[in-house]
């Protein structure tokens, strides 16, 4: 049974940005992912940046940043791009992962966003209530199989009618 480490989750502060760069880069095993999550901060609003503490230390960090569904009939007045989320090596598989989900996905609720989409893991983020995005008639704008571009309802129906290709911030196309 894994152990899940004592984390604090909380918006992310200015004094976090070297941690969290660290954290993306540490994660990753690059500097792509950190350097976008750079970029983003500097050139997109709103964006949704917590940060899990555990001993007064960054060890995990999570973006949300918005997305449009290209030619939509109909899409959710916010919709969200969950990328990236990385925890660092030795805080991995102790839940803080889950717990940035969670929290993340409750904040992107609060914050009045009808719908998180993510390109990622098909065994890890349906725990959380991610299904295919196809399923919602979405695709990625990226050549991707069906089952890593998921997608969740935070506002029950947000998806209704929406259907088209969903387009991440240009600074995606560099990772």
């Amino acid at each position: 049974m894994k152990k899940t480490a004592q984390a604090a989750i909380r918006p992310e502060k200015a004094e976090d940005i070297a941690a969290v760069f660290a954290v993306n880069q540490q994660a990753f095993k690059r500097q792509e992912e950190a350097r976008l999550v750079d970029v983003l901060r500097a050139q997109v609003s709103p964006l949704l940046s917590l940060v899990a503490v555990v001993d007064k230390a960054v060890v995990g960090h999570i973006l949300f940043s918005p997305v449009h569904v290209e030619n939509a009939r109909r899409a959710p007045q916010l919709m969200l791009g969950l990328a990236p989320m990385a925890v660092l090596p030795e805080y991995q598989r102790k839940g803080i992962g889950s717990l940035l989900v969670r929290r993340g996905l409750d904040a992107c609720r609060a914050a009045g966003s009808g719908a998180v989409v993510v390109l990622g893991h098909p065994g890890y983020y349906p725990r959380f209530g991610f299904v295919p995005a196809v399923q919602f008639n979405l695709r990625c704008e990226y050549p991707v199989p069906d089952n890593v571009f998921m997608a969740i309802e935070l506002m029950p129906c947000s998806l209704d009618g929406c259907q088209g290709i969903v387009k991440y911030h240009p600074a995606f196309a560099g990772v």
